[in-house]
């Protein structure tokens, strides 16, 4: 049995991180369980070349504003990775990794964390591993069959192995079409998305849908232009629509050997898939619960399960609070997590 604590975080990345600092600020006793070996969470397994749609001052974590050469240059992966390292360093967050958490338990004084033969004990259990182990990829008939490339943005890093072949791209959200422009420089791209894709106008970036995402959320839809779905015209994207590159046709029927066939029975030669096609999240280790909904997910009230009072979510997504899978929303919604738990301690005179 490890050492108790009144919180276990699981997961190290930027909702983890964004929870410890309120944690730490609260004086509440924590630890976090990472399952990566390095820091950096999910941006260390993005592709090469990723561009988040925000500048710096709307990609930080609270407490200290990620660096940044100029006001108006959007970060990459390798800067984010390189901030969250020293983020966690800066505060001296107590983090054990790499420890992959396998299940929690229900006892009669809180919950057990049950990691690589440990088991540590804890009075609030806040669940922070977000989607990328979780990838999701649609199921067509002769999937199974492609004799080709196929992989998830998950697992995407460059287009340097797809130099001259015909790649289809499918999704239409940020990721599809970053991922599109760069493989149409050097590869014949068919972008195959749901309906037509929404490029939002060039002044518009991520700080206007964060504003945006947070007025929906206080009821005021009037005030909502876009979304954090739609996509976001960084300087690599632009160019490509600029230059007529990101041209997208609906969906396939079905896959063959080295083609994909169209609703109308035509087939087009494909040497590779690329799905961008999203996440779900990654909680299999609360199965043990009897919290998981048919599709997966955790009822809950500003992040806090409606089954289990003693667990808490942390950057899933909107169903867990608004635009919480973002750096910045993390930081906005353990800031309003946190006081909810030092209270539920109190209350319960666990503090």
């Amino acid at each position: 049995m490890a050492e108790p604590h009144d919180v276990v975080v699981i997961g190290a990345g930027q909702a983890g991180l964004a929870t410890a600092y309120y944690l730490r600020r609260a004086g509440v006793d924590f630890i976090l369980l990472d399952a990566s070996d390095e820091a950096g969470g999910a941006w260390r397994h993005g592709w090469d070349s990723l561009t988040l749609f925000s500048p710096a001052s709307y990609s930080s974590l609270p407490g200290w504003m990620m660096p940044s050469s100029s006001p108006t240059r959007y970060p990459g992966r390798d800067d984010v990775v390189d901030y969250l390292a020293r983020y966690e360093k800066r505060y001296g967050f107590r983090i054990e990794r790499p420890v992959t958490v396998c299940d929690v338990r229900e006892t009669p004084d809180g919950l057990e964390v049950c990691a690589d033969g440990e088991t540590h004990h804890a009075k609030v259990v806040v669940s922070a591993t977000g989607t990328w182990s979780a990838p999701y990829v649609p199921v067509y008939e002769g999937q199974g069959l492609f004799e080709g490339i196929q992989l998830h943005s998950a697992h995407y890093r460059s287009a340097s192995d797809l130099v001259g072949k015909s790649v289809i791209v499918v999704g239409g959200g940020n990721s599809g079409a970053q991922i599109a422009a760069e493989v149409s420089e050097v590869a014949k791209l068919i972008w195959v998305t749901p309906q037509l894709p929404v490029f939002l106008p060039d002044d518009v970036d991520g700080r206007v849908l964060f504003e945006r995402a947070n007025a929906r959320v206080l009821g005021n839809d009037g005030a909502s232009v876009g979304s954090l779905g739609d996509i976001v015209m960084v300087p690599p994207v632009k160019k490509a629509r600029d230059e007529g590159r990101l041209q997208s046709v609906r969906p396939f029927a079905t896959i063959g050997k080295n083609s994909v066939v169209w609703e109308d029975g035509s087939s087009t030669a494909a040497h590779a898939i690329i799905w961008c096609t999203g996440f779900r999240p990654a909680l299999g280790h609360l199965q043990g619960l009897g919290v998981l909904d048919e599709d997966g997910r955790v009822a809950n009230e500003n992040g806090r399960s409606l089954k289990q009072p003693r667990l808490w979510l942390a950057g899933y997504g909107n169903w867990t609070g608004a635009a919480s899978a973002t750096l910045l929303g993390a930081g906005r919604m353990a800031r309003d997590v946190v006081p909810s738990i030092v209270d539920f301690l109190a209350a319960r005179g666990e503090r």
